[in-house]
């Protein structure tokens, strides 16, 4: 398991989390990496992604809400949900691609990524 994902859990609605997604082995400073996440009845969506140079792209639906951000030190990358409504709930996902890969495709597509995290569930109540 290289990715490993951490801090869901059960929030009210308006509450806040933080995710964490951790890489044992792999140095993130070379992978570009992804937040999706799977809502029951839905396709997997992707909520924003970070490049291996710190380059932030957002899900526009998910921008005024979300933030990505990296801790090299830590070899981690962390997403910050705010303002959490019950359609958030779902399983949370990181998930990365070597910075050297040519991606043909949109970096909030699940298909660009190859290193999936086993996910952590995220429960947002009324």
């Amino acid at each position: 398991v290289q990715l490993v994902e951490s801090g869901g859990g059960a929030v009210q609605y308006g509450g806040s989390l933080r995710l964490s997604c951790a890489a044992s082995t792999l140095p993130l400073d070379y992978y570009h990496v992804a937040w999706f996440r799977q809502v029951p009845g839905k396709a997997r969506e992707g909520i924003a992604c970070m490049t291996s140079t710190g380059s932030p792209t957002y899900a526009a639906s998910m921008e005024d809400r979300f933030t990505i951000s990296r801790d090299n030190v830590t070899n981690a990358r962390y997403l910050q949900m705010n303002s959490l409504k019950p359609d958030d709930t779902g399983v949370y996902s990181c998930a990365a691609h070597g910075a050297s890969v040519v991606q043909h495709t949109s970096p909030l597509i699940d298909t660009a990524y190859d290193i999936w995290g086993q996910g952590t569930q995220v429960t947002v109540s009324t």
